[in-house]
């Protein structure tokens, strides 16, 4: 079958491989332009544009592909069977979607119609959802609410990353992408229930921002699905300190809910294992890695050598 792929991150690159391996021709490669990365900001290829290049694929980046009609015209050219959008990053124009025979497929890490948007894994581990799964939509003009041709389900896997899970449907993903294509002309469109609908919005930096007054739980998930990416964050003595690994914690040091309150953000204790914060609802969190300002990722214990932080001090403020 000829395709065109549109993709641009790393989790788009199993399902680009996928459809190579099973023989399709992917005749052109739709990604995000070169953006400014790194300490020097030297633009640099996505993930997906590196791959297909390498491979001798056609490679084209629209800035904004809803009105590059230069890069709509390659598209038409390319003649595909079919569409192929995995984590693409821009909204396609309805033109794109329905000229080839069998229009365009969308491979979305969620159970649809549940976390619509842009980060739905991150935002299944910060609710700290049980199951997951990717789903295979027929795309329509409205953002992830195209009719289903495929869905699978998978357990989360406990204290697992946004990033290790990511990886892990992607590869999930690619597979059930093959496998629909395989049938896609005998297989029923299911219509997505609207009413069971749940939005997964773009996260922004400022969403990484730890509150204190959180449970350690919620704190410890915010940790485990944004800590890639954005990254999680507090400050001490006013300077910004990333939290890189931790875990909620019970701990003799946090005061029950009937005992006298400790201000959530202070240190409640500190020793080789990390630095143990109070949480709100009277729990606590060890932080076991973090990144201070301007410094490389470290223990927390060699931090606390390095800054003589004492029980009692505070993040956040």
């Amino acid at each position: 079958m000829k395709v065109v792929f549109f993709g641009s991150p790393a989790a788009a690159l199993p399902s680009l491989a996928a459809l190579l391996e099973a023989g399709h021709s992917v005749r052109l490669v739709v990604t995000q332009p070169d953006k400014p990365a790194g300490r020097g900001r030297k633009p640099a290829a996505s993930a997906v544009k590196a791959f297909a290049t390498e491979r001798g694929i056609p490679v084209i980046g629209p800035a904004r592909i809803r009105t590059d009609e230069a890069a709509l015209e390659r598209i038409r050219a390319a003649g595909p069977d079919v569409s192929v959008v995995v984590a693409y990053g821009q909204i396609i124009p309805r033109a794109v979607h329905y000229f080839p025979r069998h229009h365009s497929v969308n491979v979305h890490f969620s159970l649809l119609p549940k976390y619509r948007g842009a980060a739905p894994v991150q935002w299944t581990v910060l609710n700290g959802d049980a199951e997951t799964g990717v789903t295979i939509i027929e795309l329509d003009d409205r953002m992830d609410e195209g009719d289903i041709l495929a869905q699978e389900r998978v357990p989360v896997v406990p204290r697992e990353t946004a990033r290790g899970l990511e990886e892990r449907l992607a590869r999930l993903g690619a597979a059930l992408l093959v496998s629909t294509l395989a049938r896609i002309d005998d297989l029923p469109r299911l219509e997505q229930d609207d009413a069971q609908a749940t939005l997964a919005p773009k996260i922004r930096k400022e969403d990484g921002r730890v509150s204190w007054l959180d449970a350690a739980a919620a704190v410890d998930r915010k940790v485990l699905a944004l800590g890639d990416k954005p990254g999680v964050f507090t400050a001490y003595k006013g300077k910004r300190v990333n939290i890189v690994r931790g875990r909620a914690v019970e701990s003799a040091g946090c005061p029950s809910p009937d005992a006298t309150a400790v201000d959530p953000g202070t240190v409640l204790g500190i020793g080789k294992a990390g630095l143990e914060v109070a949480c709100g609802a009277a729990t606590s969190y060890l932080i076991e890695e973090l990144q201070p300002e301007g410094k490389g990722v470290m223990s927390a214990h060699a931090f606390s050598l390095g800054t003589k932080i004492a029980p009692g001090d505070s993040f956040g403020g």
